[in-house]
């Protein structure tokens, strides 16, 4: 086998850990963050950042534009469904008070909602071993995230407005994955995705001057949290995401939202010095092997002879 084909393969496979590595440094992010500046107007600053880098990417790279009105119209549906609605409602959560964790065990429903709806909606089919594994991924979830709730249950009530934006936040998510992945495949990836970040950051620049003093600290730690965001996740995960979206079902893509949470609880101990209990590390077991049913293949049948 030739080198080129080797690496190729080898960095395909390799996408999705990367996937769940990036996507998991955005509640670490939104932790540095969000002491400088109000949810909506990060994520407005982020997202028109990320908006005007791409579109200069696919302007160098002379990447196609969408090709008629309506992908316009079905890449701004995406981001405001998967961008505003998803990152606003999470970001909104935390800042409002409700712990990460918590906001993780919530929107880490999503792939049970989107493996449930994918097979109304897109026709997908999953194995009796896949709905297995995300019964699993749950428990393991549920494992990782477990005590940090019971703790944060025991100190003080959440605000009702927080958690009804992290149920909000995981109702978009699901529904702009679904839409992606029924509508998405023919939109250019660059400019369809820069699009999807210009339209989220209006609707966001929107809801901040009606409800958030528009201020920031632009201290060191913001900008570096602010950067981190913009390349590592708008750019780099998001990206990822769609191309993850075009070459798998949405209910496998969905799955690994499930490594997401003990991934954060990781970093959260490298970064803060936060341990794991050996549950926890059940938990994170026990999710990888949710993910790993979900995304199995299953063998081809032999055509009958």
């Amino acid at each position: 086998m030739q080198r080129p084909v080797m690496l190729r393969r080898a960095a395909i496979a390799a996408m999705p850990l990367v996937f769940v590595v990036l996507w998991s440094t955005g509640f670490v992010g939104a932790k540095y963050g969000l002491p400088y500046a109000e949810p909506f107007t990060f994520l407005a600053v982020r997202l028109a950042l990320a908006s005007a880098l791409l579109a200069g990417l696919a302007a160098l790279t002379r990447s196609p534009l969408p090709g008629s009105r309506a992908q316009y119209r079905r890449a701004a549906v995406v981001g405001l469904l998967l961008h505003a609605g998803y990152l606003g409602g999470v970001f909104f959560a935390i800042g409002d008070g409700l712990p990460a964790s918590v906001a993780a065990v919530v929107v880490s429903l999503q792939p049970v909602l989107t493996a449930a709806l994918a097979t109304k909606v897109l026709g997908e089919r999953l194995l009796a071993l896949q709905w297995l594994g995300l019964g699993l991924g749950i428990g393991g979830v549920a494992l990782v995230l477990g005590p940090g709730v019971a703790a944060a249950q025991g100190t003080a009530a959440f605000a009702p407005a927080a958690v009804a934006a992290c149920f909000a936040a995981l109702l978009a998510g699901t529904a702009g994955t679904l839409y992606q992945k029924r509508h998405g495949d023919e939109i250019p990836l660059l400019s369809g995705t820069a699009v999807q970040y210009a339209a989220a950051a209006l609707a966001l620049l929107l809801a901040a001057s009606a409800s958030e003093r528009m201020t920031i600290v632009w201290t060191a730690t913001f900008v570096a949290a602010l950067a981190w965001l913009v390349l590592a996740l708008s750019m780099g995960a998001v990206l990822l995401l769609l191309v993850l979206l075009r070459r798998a079902s949405a209910a496998s893509v969905s799955s690994l939202f499930y490594l997401v949470p003990p991934v954060t609880a990781l970093q959260t101990y490298l970064l803060f010095g936060e341990r794991l209990a050996p549950v926890a590390l059940a938990g994170v077991a026990l999710a990888a092997v949710g993910v790993a049913l979900v995304l199995r293949r299953p063998r081809a049948t032999p055509a009958p002879g």
